[in-house]
């Protein structure tokens, strides 16, 4: 029998229900973008409280496109706290790509100072409050679920912004990821200033 909503809610509040009756804020990160060529990694860091939790939310990746932009805006408006953090094409190359993440990650939990963080699957990251790392913690915990959905809808607005000025590769499609269309288009035009250098290499070959 497929889920409800109401009972993925009551399955997905099982991290933060122990800490709520601690009298905690639970914040929830997570990030988007860590495998594209092109645009930035994206985080979210986002709080609602126990009594404004939002029905439908998931990982970001089982959610459609329409039911995930009505979600974004629910949680905005239901959140106590929701903040981005990015890094760009050239700070992944310079740090690679997990270093960049967990300093998208830093840079939107900054402003949550006491909240017990649940992350999804990263460690090691210097956060204003104790935490714990969940693997699949987006199809596990609502609070980065919810984040997950933020940082989701954040980037691919900017992915198709893009698509504006460079048309030829896709982005509104594709979100820069890798695809067929992307590689060719690639290959034909070359690299664009949000491409991601030391991910294109093995593609075009040589300096890039």
């Amino acid at each position: 029998m497929r889920e409800t909503d109401a009972q993925r809610l009551a399955r997905m509040i099982e991290y933060e229900k122990p800490l709520w009756e601690k009298g905690l804020a639970v914040a929830g990160i997570d990030e988007v973008g860590r495998g594209p060529l092109a645009g930035p990694v994206v985080t979210a860091c986002v709080i609602v409280p126990p009594d404004r939790l939002v029905p439908g939310v998931n990982d970001s990746k089982k959610v459609a496109e329409k039911k995930r932009e009505r979600l974004f805006s629910e949680l905005l408006a239901a959140a106590s706290y929701a903040r981005t953090g990015w890094r760009g094409p050239r700070a992944i190359d310079e740090m690679n790509i997990l270093n960049a993440t967990k300093a998208a990650m830093e840079e939107a939990a900054a402003g949550a100072s006491g909240a017990y963080f649940l992350v999804d699957a990263v460690t090691g990251l210097h956060l204003p409050g104790e935490s714990a790392s969940i693997i699949h913690g987006d199809a596990l915990s609502f609070m980065i679920a919810a984040a997950s959905i933020m940082a989701k809808v954040t980037r691919d607005r900017y992915m198709i912004e893009l698509d504006a000025q460079y048309p030829e590769y896709g982005f509104a499609r594709n979100k820069g990821y890798g695809t067929a269309e992307h590689i060719a288009a690639l290959k034909k035009y070359g690299p664009c200033p949000e491409h991601r250098r030391s991910f294109i290499r093995g593609i075009l070959g040589g300096d890039v």
